[in-house]
């Protein structure tokens, strides 16, 4: 259950969960469901729909009344919250130009006076979009994971670093993470990072913009193995894997106030915030889905103190994170990061020795330092 914020939180629900509107009897496939957080009401403010099931959705970055979409069918649909249709206000065509494959990654790059929309379809085709006109991509690319036989790459997530409109990361199906540019000599697939054992559930840039230092260059990427990795775009090895999960780690998130804090979700319904500047090995404060249902998805609001996910059974929880892990404690946060690479890279290159130890459990949320549930919503209600 994907989540996506403006000041409000945005929803995408595939069918059948629980019918919105029962006086529709061919109810279409997919639902955009758009919360307002003032209120802590347990309906929506908005419900918009789409004749093919969504697989994902986000607030336009530079237009917060548009809501994009990426389909199963290939399509990408754009809803207007100023208009009265519930149906989406524009569409791609369904063409060889376009996507004919599932969209799971839709992205926003560029300024605001310039800006485009990148999407990724799991055949590896990459369209860019202006919103001003979807009628046909303003220019494409094929991702091939193999030169010699031009194999498709089953592209199942994209990042893109702040400020840069060109070069990005995508996770695969084959558990592989690539890094890719969209223009110049080298478009296509330019790095190939080292795999995880399982399909990669999620990547994420650091874009905490606040410090001294710029850590622009590091991303985060989740995976079916269990595990998490930091990494560098700069080498193609991981600096770190996270191996502290029981079960798939179904999506992974920086903050946007926080250099050195992530947050990953998982298949025992398990959020987990991770401050690498005070632990590598287990998170700093974590939270339970009472229903032990499966989150798929997490979703920091701008501010940095909030965070929403989805789970498997279709609710949105909203989680308020306390002020001594949220913040950052002063410009020596950035200074420290730095170290807590260092001794990471180091650690790296040393030969491992089993200890024979494990850690089976984390303690801890309370306080200002800890992660607490705000409100629940159930999104077919």
């Amino acid at each position: 259950m994907p989540v996506g914020w403006t000041c409000e939180v945005l929803v995408q629900k595939e069918q059948p969960l629980q019918r919105i509107d029962s006086e529709a009897p061919n109810d279409p496939d997919g639902n955009i469901l758009i919360w307002n957080l003032r209120y802590h009401s347990t309906s929506p403010e908005v419900v918009f729909k789409s004749q093919s099931v969504i697989t994902t959705a986000r607030f336009a970055s530079f237009q917060p009344n548009l809501v994009i979409g990426g389909t199963y069918s290939g399509q990408i649909v754009v809803w207007d919250r100023r208009s009265s249709k519930r149906l989406p206000v524009q569409r791609t065509p369904l063409s060889s130009q376009a996507h004919t494959h599932p969209v799971f990654c839709v992205e926003v790059v560029g300024t605001e006076n310039s800006h485009n929309v990148i999407t990724v379809s799991t055949d590896g085709k990459l369209c860019s979009w202006s919103l001003d006109m979807l009628s046909q991509p303003q220019d494409s690319l094929e991702l091939a994971a193999s030169k010699t036989n031009n194999r498709w790459l089953a592209v199942t997530s994209l990042a893109c670093p702040a400020n840069d409109v060109n070069s990005m990361v995508v996770g695969s199906e084959e558990g592989n993470v690539y890094g890719a540019c969209r223009h110049g000599n080298k478009a296509g697939l330019t790095d190939v990072y080292e795999r995880h054992f399982g399909p990669v559930t999620g990547v994420d840039f650091n874009r905490c913009s606040g410090g001294p230092i710029d850590f622009g260059h590091l991303f985060v990427s989740s995976s079916f193995d269990w595990t998490t990795k930091l990494w560098s775009s700069r080498q193609t090895k991981p600096l770190h894997t996270f191996e502290e999960n029981a079960d798939y780690v179904y999506d992974v998130r920086f903050s946007p106030l926080h250099p050195a804090l992530f947050a990953t979700v998982d298949g025992t319904g398990r959020l987990a915030l991770w401050d690498i500047n005070r632990d590598t090995e287990i998170p700093s404060a974590s939270i339970q889905n009472e229903s032990k249902a499966a989150i798929n998805k997490c979703a920091w609001a701008p501010g940095g103190k909030i965070i929403g996910t989805g789970d498997s059974e279709g609710r949105i929880h909203i989680n308020e994170v306390g002020d001594t892990l949220a913040e950052p404690s002063g410009p020596g946060e950035w200074t420290k990061l730095v170290h807590t690479l260092a001794d990471l890279e180091a650690a790296s290159a040393a030969p491992v020795e089993d200890s024979g130890l494990c850690v089976d459990s984390v303690g801890s949320l309370a306080g200002g330092a800890g992660l607490m549930n705000w409100f629940s919503i159930l999104s077919g209600v």
